[in-house]
This record gives C-alpha cells, sequence and structure tokens, in this order.
C-alpha cells in the first residue's frame, strides 16, 4: 500500500505542475508513437487551466503524437514556455520537422506569447530548424528571451536559416513598436563554423539585446569569431560569453578584446580550449584591466599561454571584487611558471580563487641556440646584401647619369635600409616626413618602424640620439592619442619582433640592439604611453632570454625606468 501511494506520489510530481502553470511530463523516458498513446496526455492538456509552460523533455514522440499535442494546445493563449529538449530520440530525421512544424502552428492558432523555446538535444539538423522556422518568424516569438537549441546539428546550413528568421522577427516586431528583445541564445555542439556563426552574429548585432551568449564546440576561427566579436559590442548588457572549444587564434582573441573594452556588464568569460595563445592572452588582460568592473570568472584554459602572459592575466584581475574564479589549467606555464603564478595570486589575497593548474603542459621548448645563430647569420647576409644593393644602385647613377642631381634622402629609403647617415640627412622635417610615411592605424608596422629608427641610436652622438627620439616621439604620440589605435597589439608586435614572444606568424625577430631598449626606455616615460602597458614590458624584460644578453645594460636601465613608472 505504502508502495502505490510512493509511486502515485512520484507519477504526480512527474506529470503535473512544478510551478504554478506548468505541466510536466519530464524524464519519463516513454515513447509516443501515435495519437491513442497521447490521449491521456492531450487530456489533462485540454483541462488545465491557464497552462503557461509544458515539460515534454526525456520522451520521444512521434509525428501522430506531436499533431495530438498540438491540437490540444491551440486553445492555450497563456501559454510561453516550450520546454521540449530530448524528445525525438530514435526518431527518423524525416519525422522531426513535420512534428516541429504542428506544434509551431498550434502556438501561432492559440495567440501564444512565448518567453521560452528549448529544443536542445534533438540533433535535428537543418530540417529541423526549418520545422521552427516559420513559428520564430511570427508573432508568437516577438516576446521571445530565451532560445535554447543545443546540441541539435544543425550545421551552417542551420545557422543560416535561423539567423535569417531572427532578424525576420526583429523586423516585424519592431514595426509594431515592440522589438524582439532576445535575452540568452544557447546553441552548443552544431557545427555552426565560420558562416553559420557569421549569419548570427549579424542577427544578434541588430537586436542588440543579449545577455548571455553560449556556442561552445562549433568550428568557428578567427573569421568568425572576429564577427561574433563585433556583435557583442552592440549588445550592452551582455553577462555570460561562452565560446569555449573553438579556435581563437591571435587574431580572434585580439578582436575578441576589442569588444569586451565596449562592455561593462561581463560577470562570466569562458573562452577555455580556444587556442587564444599568449598573444590572444595579453590583450585580453589589457580588456580586463581597463573594465569589466564585475567580472565574475575567467576561463583561459588549455590556450598555449605562457607563463609571463600567464602573470599579466593574474595581475589583471587585481581589483576585481566579484572575482570567483581564474582557470589557467592546461597551458604552458611550467612548473616555475605555476609557482609564480600562485605567488601572484596570493599577493593580491586570490590564491583561492585560482583553479587547479594540474593538467599543465610545461614550458614550450625553446629554439635550438644553432637555430638562433642560423637566423643570426641570416639577418647579418641580408644587411651585407642590402648594402651591396645600395652600392650597385649608386654605381649604376654614376655610370649612366653622370652629372644627375642626387636624389634627395626620404623616409621610406630609410625605412628600408636605416643607417645614422639617413636619418641625418632627413633634415629638421624628419619627424613630420616618418608621420606621413608610417601608417600608425596598422600597430604592426607601427612596431616595425620603432625598430628601424630606433635601431641607429647612439647614446655619445647627440645628434642621431636627438634625431632619432624626435622621430619615435612623433610617431608614437600619434599613434597613442589615436583613439581607434590597438596599443596591445602594438606591444605584442614589439614583443614577437624583439623575440621575446612567440607569435602563430612567421615572423622573424631582429637582432636586438641597445638603442632599441634605450628608445624604448625614453618612450615608456613619456605622457602618452599607457601605464596598462608598463606591467606587460616588466614582465618580459625580466625573462633571461639569449635576444638580450648583448643589451645588458640597456635592458637592466630600462627594467629599473619600469619600476618607477609602475
Amino acid at each position: 500500500m505504502a508502495t502505490d501511494a510512493v509511486a502515485q506520489l512520484a507519477d504526480s510530481l512527474a506529470k503535473t505542475q512544478v510551478t504554478e502553470g506548468e505541466l510536466s511530463y519530464k524524464g519519463q523516458g516513454r515513447k509516443f508513437d501515435n495519437a491513442q498513446s497521447v490521449e491521456e496526455m492531450v487530456k489533462e492538456i485540454q483541462e488545465f487551466k491557464g497552462l503557461q509552460a509544458l515539460r515534454l523533455e526525456g520522451n520521444t514522440y512521434g509525428v501522430e503524437a506531436a499533431q495530438a499535442i498540438a491540437k490540444a494546445l491551440e486553445t492555450k493563449s497563456e501559454f510561453k514556455y516550450c520546454y521540449w529538449s530530448d524528445m525525438f530520440t530514435g526518431r527518423l530525421r524525416s519525422e522531426i520537422p513535420p512534428a516541429l512544424n504542428s506544434l509551431g502552428a498550434a502556438l501561432m492558432t492559440a495567440g501564444a506569447r512565448l518567453t521560452v523555446l528549448d529544443l536542445s538535444d534533438n540533433a535535428f539538423g537543418p530540417d529541423g530548424v526549418k520545422g521552427i522556422e516559420k513559428l520564430l518568424k511570427s508573432t508568437a516569438c516577438h516576446t521571445l528571451q530565451e532560445l535554447r537549441l543545443n546540441n541539435c546539428g544543425m550545421g551552417i546550413g542551420g545557422g543560416k536559416i535561423l539567423a535569417a528568421a531572427l532578424t525576420e522577427c526583429y523586423k516585424q516586431s519592431s514595426s509594431q513598436g515592440t522589438p524582439l528583445g532576445l535575452k540568452v541564445f544557447i546553441a552548443g555542439r552544431n557545427r555552426l563554423e565560420n558562416d553559420g556563426a557569421t549569419a548570427l552574429a549579424q542577427a544578434f548585432q541588430l537586436m542588440g539585446s543579449l545577455e548571455e551568449v553560449h556556442v561552445p564546440q562549433n568550428g568557428i576561427n578567427h573569421p568568425g569569431v572576429t564577427a561574433l566579436a563585433t556583435a557583442m559590442q552592440h549588445n550592452p548588457q551582455l553577462r555570460v560569453l561562452n565560446l569555449n572549444d573553438n579556435t581563437f587564434t591571435k587574431k580572434g582573441a585580439i578582436a575578441m578584446a576589442q569588444a569586451l573594452k565596449h562592455l561593462r556588464s561581463v560577470q562570466v568569460i569562458n573562452f577555455g580550449d580556444c587556442l587564444v595563445r599568449s598573444e590572444g592572452a595579453i590583450a585580453i588582460a589589457e580588456a580586463i584591466t581597463e573594465g569589466l568592473p564585475i567580472l565574475k570568472e575567467l576561463n583561459l584554459s588549455f590556450g598555449e599561454i605562457t607563463g609571463e602572459a600567464a602573470l599579466l592575466v593574474a595581475q589583471s584581475v587585481e581589483g576585481k571584487a566579484t572575482l570567483e574564479k581564474l582557470d589557467l589549467n592546461g597551458n604552458c606555464l611550467g612548473e616555475e611558471g605555476c609557482d609564480a603564478l600562485r605567488e601572484v595570486m596570493d599577493g593580491l589575497n586570490m590564491g583561492d580563487l585560482l583553479g587547479s593548474l594540474s593538467d599543465d603542459e610545461g614550458e614550450p621548448e625553446e629554439d635550438d641556440e644553432d637555430d638562433e645563430d642560423e637566423e643570426e647569420d641570416d639577418y647579418e647576409e641580408e644587411e651585407e646584401e642590402d648594402d651591396d644593393v645600395e652600392e650597385e644602385d649608386s654605381s649604376v647613377n654614376q655610370v649612366s647619369s653622370p652629372l644627375s642631381v642626387p636624389r634627395p634622402p626620404d623616409a621610406s629609403s630609410f625605412l628600408c635600409f636605416p643607417s645614422p647617415d639617413k636619418l641625418l640627412k632627413l633634415g629638421t622635417k624628419r619627424a613630420l616626413l616618418f608621420e606621413q610615411q608610417v601608417d600608425v592605424a596598422d600597430a604592426g608596422k607601427t612596431a616595425e618602424a620603432f625598430l628601424k629608427i630606433s635601431s641607429v641610436y647612439n647614446e655619445e652622438d647627440k645628434d642621431v640620439k636627438s634625431a632619432v627620439l624626435d622621430s619615435i616621439d612623433a610617431i608614437l604620440r600619434k599613434a597613442f592619442t589615436n583613439p581607434s589605435f590597438q596599443g596591445y597589439n602594438f606591444i605584442s608586435s614589439l614583443l614577437v619582433m624583439l623575440g621575446l614572444l612567440k607569435s602563430e606568424d612567421k615572423v622573424k625577430p631582429v637582432r636586438v640592439v641597445p638603442g632599441h631598449l634605450q628608445a624604448l626606455e625614453y618612450v615608456v616615460r613619456q605622457d602618452y604611453f599607457p601605464q596598462d602597458h608598463i606591467a606587460v614590458l616588466e614582465a618580459f624584460m625580466s625573462r633571461h632570454v639569449q635576444a638580450l644578453e648583448s643589451c645588458s645594460s640597456a635592458r637592466n636601465i630600462l627594467k629599473a625606468t619600469l619600476e618607477q613608472v609602475r
């Protein structure tokens, strides 16, 4: 008797309202093939007054069963919540669209105004998206706040159909004075790839109302990530951003970092297993330093991030009173890097917020010294070839045009083959010439120009020293005072070119000379140089790397200055 009572209670709790206005058949594991199999359910739906939510998940429904349920929903005008995930297990792909079509049509007939539509874990592919296309475009979805389509196998085609439907819904609802205000979008494990993600990004940008976006495991690379980053900038209320297990690389990470600078409400960032790498991590760290005042969770795990970049990420969360977890597991810190990271977090009184580092991949292998020597030899050979070319050009000019006037020096010629003499011959307008020659909108080209000019720096020659500092001062002041200039990209490019940071791009480092560091020491003391970049430079200048061994005195002076201005 007691057993029967317990069974009845369990059955009652499973299929009746859990909250006001809700009827639930969740997780019963039943198979409903035809109208007869759902007769009891249909009756309960018909008799349920004020039905607002129906939970069908965890069972499997055939076309006839779905049509019978749909018929019962046609009179439910107060209906708001569709919890219909995992309801087609074992069904043919061809059965799902008509089943969804009938359910959607019923909601439109009823005049329902949906708040939640959850069709996750149904693996219905692009055809399934077609099955809800009419519903998404209808007035029933003008009030939609949560759309959950996790693990549905939509693919690129389904993503494009979904994006078009959401766009149409937004336009139609806007024309009626009540624009679609979707807050939560979940579509993980759908193989959206770049094209699907880009299409959805356009819809997201149009809506501008999103608070949570979850699109993990979708095979999205940097073009799709960049499109999503642009869209996120137009959603100022965004709180949760989950792109776990996609592939950012440097380009995508920098684009996402730029987007984060425009957002103040973000609480959770999950870029784990996204291959953000060190350059991307540095960019994200700077974005966090500048903003994100209520950040709670930051996941940059398994991203091929090195120790120095990880330390900058740790330093970026200083003062984030709401932080609950920082996950940097599975990166390339090495034992010493892990210890240093824990030390930094302990120093910030945030040691308990740092996640496990048990899956750290260890420090990346340094290039063999022989390889570095070969690179230096190649660099020297290139310089010799450049000198030979200049000499040949000069002799040709002398033979062919003995009476011709020598061509006046210009900034482009200097940047191709820098020399102190050429710099001085540019005259008093050299700073203006460099400003005109260097495209400061391109952070990489700006960094390259800085290294070319500073390579001829000479502390003993006052004229050359003054010419170098005036020139780089003009270029960098113009760059850093430009609101669109990506300063973290400049620093990242500079570190790569100096051989202090590995890049996914095949960039051949320059041979570091004291002038590079001496000029940089001057720059960091100027008012236009952002304070946020000081910690980045300090971390990398503290490394014991072969590239800086020949400039130990200049490096020590730069390190001391960085400590003073920090």
